[in-house]
């Protein structure tokens, strides 16, 4: 994807305030916190794909030892949000867009499997609890902001699947969700995409609740086709637009 945008490694005056912030009374940030925190960074470009961190400078930056520091990175380098290269550092992962393609690819697979096992499983009761929580008229729990659109919609998806009762496909889809997740907050930036997301969960419910595999399987695999082509369409460049317009110049 070309080389990677030089900014600044240090993460943003704003996130810093919320970091130095103590956890429990007495207590600094614990590695927990601190994963926490660069999890979010990361989401929403605060730190930007191909950005050189140190465990020296986030100690600094969070105010504790490399300790947990160390813990935080390993944890998100195994969750897929950065590199670690020995003596060079960590670096926020680049977006490669054949890979997200790959796992697009991957996801169609999974979800259909999901729908499968969803229709032949799931109770009445639990497919009517799923569509109430997704009715398009009243939009329980809609929020404007994209990273509680993005959790919020990934549930979606994990409780079809925990409906179909095998954990496996769960934790699967769970580790697809993790590498294409920041492309996804991109994608709930604009009111009409969140209107057309609750009417498509809506719809499929109900035809999984009609015991409708192949109507459901169709708008599935629409609605994963509209987030795969939103994801083959980003440039660097773009990513770096949409960074600017949702979250400010930094």
């Amino acid at each position: 994807m070309g080389r990677p945008i030089e900014v600044s490694a240090k993460p943003s005056a704003r996130p810093a305030a919320r970091s130095r912030t103590k956890t429990r009374a007495g207590s600094r940030c614990s590695a927990q916190d601190i994963y926490v925190q660069l999890r979010e960074m990361i989401l929403s470009f605060d730190l930007y794909p191909g950005t050189r961190v140190t465990e020296t400078e986030l100690a600094e930056h969070f105010g504790v030892s490399r300790t947990p520091v160390r813990e935080a990175l390993q944890r998100l380098e195994q969750d897929a949000y950065l590199l670690i290269r020995p003596k060079q550092g960590c670096f926020i992962r680049q977006l490669d867009i054949a890979e997200l393609g790959h796992y697009y690819e991957v996801r169609q697979d999974l979800e259909a499997l999901s729908l499968r096992f969803a229709c032949e499983h799931m109770s009445d009761r639990a497919l009517k609890d799923l569509g109430e929580a997704w009715d398009p008229e009243l939009q329980p729990g809609r929020s404007e902001e994209p990273g509680e659109m993005v959790s919020r919609e990934e549930s979606f998806h994990v409780a079809l699947a925990e409906g179909g009762g095998n954990s496996v496909l769960v934790n699967y889809l769970k580790d697809i969700n993790s590498h294409i997740r920041v492309v996804r907050r991109l994608d709930f930036t604009s009111g009409e995409r969140i209107d057309r997301t609750y009417a498509e969960h809506h719809e499929l419910v109900h035809c999984l609740l009609r015991r409708d595999l192949p109507a459901a399987e169709a708008l599935m695999q629409a609605h994963i086709a509209q987030s795969e082509a939103f994801a083959k369409s980003l440039t660097l460049h773009q990513l770096a637009q949409r960074r600017d317009t949702r979250f400010g110049q930094r």
